[in-house]
């Protein structure tokens, strides 16, 4: 684990929403790291080296949280997971860090990054996405920060479902059949479908 990027915490001696609006107004946010071992621990976070963390590994990047409490200290693989934001500004009110065991699968949501301009587009059809992430199962270390989706060769009429997604060696889909993720349509298509959801 000496490898990752280690981002160090304090164990929370309070709790409290009282407390925790005195740690934001100090720069710290309130944080729970939930352990690989099924432990909850209250801690807390300054907030810039959360932020650089966030920036630079987002959700599907592994990394070491230090828990320092009193005297004693800690270390977890985790992941960031679920992050609260306040509603009306880029700034963060509260973390999960979920701790993970390396030799375990688990499944996690990866963004789709569609690139290239589909041939069919060309002709007048209309680019449609179904799907903005997708669920994977893989191991921690095997985690891609994004799915690139290339629509180049799509003609108009055609789409790609799930098994045809390029998927890193160990990463396998998390869904349930094999739904499109995106296609190429006739503008009448589109707006036959549009019309039948107006009518409905």
């Amino acid at each position: 684990m000496s490898s990752f990027v280690t981002l160090t915490v304090q164990k929370r001696v309070s709790t409290g929403k009282g407390s925790n609006r005195r740690l934001r107004a100090a720069g710290i946010i309130p944080a729970v790291l939930y352990t690989a071992g099924g432990e909850n621990v209250p801690v807390q976070v300054a907030e810039a080296p959360l932020l650089k963390i966030f920036t630079t590994l987002g959700r599907t990047s592994v990394f070491n949280v230090e828990v320092e409490d009193g005297s004693s200290k800690s270390a977890h693989p985790v992941l960031l997971w679920d992050i609260d934001f306040y509603p009306t500004k880029n700034r963060f009110m509260h973390v999960d860090f979920f701790g993970v065991d390396l030799e375990k699968e688990l499944k996690v949501r990866v963004p789709l990054e569609f690139v290239g301009t589909a041939n069919g587009t060309k002709i007048g059809g209309v680019l449609e996405n179904f799907f903005e992430h997708l669920d994977v199962l893989c191991k921690p270390l095997s985690l891609p920060s994004k799915i690139v989706v290339d629509v180049t060769e799509l003609e108009l009429g055609q789409s790609l479902r799930v098994e045809d997604l390029k998927l890193p060696e160990g990463v396998s889909a998390a869904v349930a059949g094999n739904p499109t993720v995106v296609s190429v349509t006739s503008p009448e298509a589109e707006e036959a479908e549009e019309g039948a959801e107006a009518q409905a």
